[in-house]
């Protein structure tokens, strides 16, 4: 097999596992924003003078209502800014793998027009 096709195999298989790794980075981002998005909605039903506590590690500390709704908010912008983000990380990395697949087949298929004797 000629090197550069060994290169572009070689090339391919690390895109593939670059996006691998990237759909799992955004499957996790995703399952966050939801767990933000149902806590806001569930402290959203919360009577505004009733104790809220949130962790800080293996902690739960009592905090205001206001101030947790704060950070879960900008929680959830962070995920969404981190969400695009990965999404323009996906396209490209799916355009460079369509790429080297069609470089792959031009060097794979034997050029039309070539006699076979």
């Amino acid at each position: 097999m000629p090197p550069n096709v060994q290169e572009r195999l070689l090339r391919l298989q690390q895109l593939q596992q670059t996006l691998q790794s990237i759909m799992a980075q955004k499957q996790q981002v995703e399952m966050e924003k939801v767990e933000v998005e149902q806590t806001v909605a569930e402290l959203a039903k919360t009577a505004d003078d009733a104790v809220i506590y949130k962790t800080a590690g293996s902690l739960l500390i009592k905090a205001e209502k206001t101030k947790v709704n704060e950070d879960l908010n900008e929680r959830k912008s962070l995920l969404e800014t981190r969400s695009t983000v990965i999404a323009r990380q996906e396209e490209r990395v799916k355009a460079q793998v369509k790429e080297i697949q069609t470089k792959l087949q031009e060097d794979l298929s034997p050029v039309s027009g070539q006699s076979l004797s």
